[in-house]
């Protein structure tokens, strides 16, 4: 269920309006009927289904960076130093970071209990050589990855609804249970700034469920080829799958300009409370209005926030 279909103008604060714009590329899911996979291995990440690049305006929100919240804008940013010295030492990042990001969803959102559940790098940097190394047994998680290539969001309800669950299993079992679940991202980047290519999220309220496709999650050590990326496969409606989005003049996208170490930005996959603004598409696009960019290096971390 749709709770708010686009965001009406009379929704939207006027502080908004007063936000720098810079022009970007959004890639869309184009119109059609298709057979709709993402395929990942190591470095590299392919979709089936044809993708279509669209001219949108996204704001900046740096400077009212105050203003955004998780159950109206379906993110947020704040403030945190963590106690990793190299994010891309991995010992590192298992051993403290999980904890940190527990502790600070938990504040940012007023949750009863947290549990960090997987990480991932993405870089802007040429990740070709490292997609052209033979790996067995991929894992899709604590790796380096190429950014995200087009607007998204990394659940769809039942991939969502299963995952706070078997989480909460896990990690939880002596609890009774749960009224209310979020599957989050944490994301901040670690590399100087600006940002060549900076994340983008979308407003939530901006968003209509007719504009929506689930998009399955093959982790592979190879690439499939030719018809075998589309072939059938028994018991796909029941495997992870993400939403992906066809294009809609509503959307309002926001990235924060020049992130600092210090920055973290939360956004939601997935709200079981459906009453506020429950998911945040989002994906990487190329800044070009700011002079001097860097090669972007950023760390995300996914996990799920529960309220008794």
């Amino acid at each position: 269920m749709d709770t708010v279909l686009s965001a009406r103008p009379e929704a939207i604060d006027p502080i908004e309006e007063t936000a720098r714009q810079a022009p970007a590329l959004i890639r869309y899911l184009g119109e059609g009927n298709f057979v709709t996979r993402r395929y990942v291995s190591q470095g590299a990440e392919i979709n089936t289904g044809t993708y279509t690049d669209h001219a949108v305006v996204v704001r900046d929100g740096m400077p009212i960076r105050d203003h955004f919240t998780l159950d109206t804008h379906g993110f947020m940013l704040g403030r945190h130093q963590s106690a990793v010295r190299d994010f891309h030492d991995r010992a590192d990042v298992d051993a403290h970071y999980f904890a940190e990001v527990e502790a600070l969803v938990a504040r940012m959102c007023g949750a009863d209990r947290v549990a960090a559940q997987g990480w991932m790098i993405r870089t802007s940097a040429d990740l070709s050589a490292r997609a052209q190394e033979k790996v067995a047994n991929y894992q899709h998680n604590g790796g380096i990855q190429p950014p995200a290539g087009e607007a998204h969001v990394d659940y769809n309800r039942p991939t969502a609804r299963r995952a706070a669950q078997r989480m909460h299993d896990q990690r939880f079992a002596d609890r009774p249970g749960y009224a209310r679940a979020i599957c989050f991202s944490l994301w901040r980047t670690f590399s100087p700034g600006p940002q060549d290519w900076p994340l983008a999220v979308c407003d939530g309220r901006s968003v209509g469920e007719a504009e929506t496709a689930s998009n399955t999650l093959f982790v592979v050590d190879e690439f499939p080829v030719g018809d075998a990326l589309t072939a059938p496969v028994p018991g796909e409606e029941d495997m992870i799958a993400a939403t992906i989005f066809r294009y809609s003049p509503a959307h309002r996208w926001w990235y924060f300009a020049n992130m600092a170490a210090d920055d973290v930005l939360l956004f939601k996959f997935n709200d079981s409370d459906e009453s506020v603004t429950w998911r945040c598409p989002h994906t990487a696009f190329h800044d070009s209005s700011l002079p001097d960019t860097q090669i972007r290096s950023s760390i995300e971390v996914r996990c799920i926030a529960y309220f008794d």
